[in-house]
């Protein structure tokens, strides 16, 4: 039988070596295999590969180094990079080196058969060039499936702009990932303007994104530059699209097409040079089908989806997201403390409704009030409750069944606990404390907005501040610094 291609197989471990080299000769490929770069180098001197399967740590040197070396001089020959650095941070190096593909380990043999298989149908046309050093500090963390599925894509966007639609819970990252492709693209050095379309009143929105002249309408009383403009050069970042009005769709509609618009009030036309990202927490195929929003702009929007998995769908990463919120929390100024490993399966075991931004929140108000330099279990129990035992996802009775898992914790507590007369004022304060922070965070700390969105007068919130002893100035520091949306 002819074999279907020559690939060498790149790896210091003998055993991975051994599996993936029968893996694909029971494909039909021919197999080599080397344990370093100078077996690599002295093999590729003798002749090219068809595929070359390389591991990035190797014992003489980092595999991928030599990449772009190889390519520079050989354009057409495939590199699929293996590394257990499996972090965003190496799925972009591999993909500013010219990597055909990039799999993290452990991985699939079939998925590794399937990626040689695309590596030997089309020959890779990119240039080669040396690999820009990239900031391991970024601030999306995962090492789970579904983030190695979310850093695949982000790593074939950064260098191109097309439009992003990047999907997912409230909570899950959706602005880091708006950040990653500024940061890590060819835009890097231009503006980075966001846009929170569920946070501007309607009648403004306009003016928001494509700015406004002089006397354009009663208050306009100089010209200011929209979005649009701001970020010139730059990146967009619309979050919450599904949110926006549908006149307003309709502006954007014809921006995305001709790449020009108009200030609200004027008449030059000026050219709309950035990248758009938009997210969405919500599903906007099934907003297109009942009408609520426009079928030709969400296909401009959704050229390349990126669907964020929620925190309960990714429970091998709440470890090491813990460890890296403490570590945030004590760069901050705040107690440095540690978290062992009965409290990390309390973690895991949380439905986390409010995802990634709700585990951030929780590691800082325990470095910040935990009495001891390690976080245990009583510690989470005392801020999490008995919703810590609720598994994989909200209570099933929602609201409800999250107030009777609280009842039922502050009945364990003591004898007479829930008739004692205070239990009302307990539990109104547990759900309205958080709400209350919840919404000044989303508005950037601004009380007025925040009374708007909630339905309630700003007097009756500052009182509600001073009776639960928020600290304004903490959650307008927590918004800045936000690592999630």
């Amino acid at each position: 039988m002819t074999a279907a291609g020559r690939i060498l197989v790149v790896d210091d471990d003998a055993a991975i070596r051994t599996v993936v080299g029968e893996a694909l000769r029971r494909k039909g490929h021919d197999v080599t295999t080397a344990a370093s770069l100078s077996e690599l180098r002295a093999m590729l001197a003798k002749g090219l590969p068809d595929v070359l399967v390389t591991d990035v740590v190797l014992p003489d040197g980092d595999g991928l180094d030599l990449v772009p070396k190889i390519l520079a001089d050989h354009p057409a020959l495939p590199v699929i990079v293996l590394s257990a650095r499996n972090t965003l941070s190496t799925a972009v190096r591999a993909t500013e080196a010219g990597a055909f593909d990039y799999l993290p380990k452990p991985f699939d043999l079939d998925v590794l058969a399937q990626a040689v298989a695309g590596g030997l149908a089309r020959a890779r046309r990119e240039e080669g060039g040396t690999a820009e050093a990239v900031d391991d500090t970024l601030p999306l963390i995962g090492r789970s499936p579904a983030m190695q599925g979310v850093y695949r894509v982000i790593a074939r966007v950064v260098s191109n702009d097309l439009t992003v639609l990047v999907s997912g819970e409230s909570g899950t990252g959706k602005e880091l990932v708006a950040r990653a492709i500024h940061d890590l693209g060819p835009r890097r050095g231009a503006p980075f303007v966001a846009l929170n379309m569920a946070a501007i009143p309607r009648e403004l929105i306009e003016a928001e994104l494509f700015g406004h002249e002089r006397g354009a309408f009663t208050g306009a009383q100089t010209r200011v530059a929209g979005k649009f403009e701001q970020a010139a050069g730059g990146t967009l970042f619309l979050d919450e699209i599904g949110d926006m009005p549908m006149d307003a769709q309709t502006r954007l509609l014809r921006v995305l097409q001709s790449g020009e618009f108009t200030t609200v009030g004027g008449s030059r036309t000026i050219r709309a040079d950035v990248r758009i990202v938009a997210a969405t927490n919500k599903d906007l195929a099934a907003q297109v089908a009942s009408g609520g929003f426009r079928e030709d702009l969400f296909y401009r929007l959704n050229v390349v989806p990126i669907a964020l998995p929620a925190l309960r769908e990714r429970r091998q990463d709440i470890a090491l997201l813990a460890r890296h919120f403490l570590d945030r929390a004590a760069e901050d100024g705040l107690p440095h403390k540690r978290i062992d490993a009965e409290a990390i399966a309390v973690l895991e075991a949380h439905g986390w409704p409010g995802n990634v931004r709700e585990l951030e929140n929780l590691m800082r108000r325990l470095a910040a009030l935990s009495r001891d330099e390690w976080i245990g279990t009583d510690d989470l129990t005392a801020m999490l409750g008995s919703a810590a035992t609720i598994g994989d996802g909200p209570a099933p009775d929602g609201l409800r069944g999250a107030v009777l898992a609280r009842l039922a914790a502050i009945d364990s507590e003591r004898v007479g606990a829930l008739d004692d007369g205070t239990v009302y004022e307990r539990i109104i304060a547990e759900v309205e404390r958080p709400l209350i922070i919840a919404m000044l965070d989303r508005h950037g700390g601004n009380q007025l907005r925040a009374a708007r969105a909630m339905g309630i007068n700003r007097n009756t919130l500052r009182k509600r501040l001073d009776d639960l002893r928020i600290d304004v100035s903490d959650t307008r520091r927590s918004s800045r610094q936000a690592d999630v949306d």
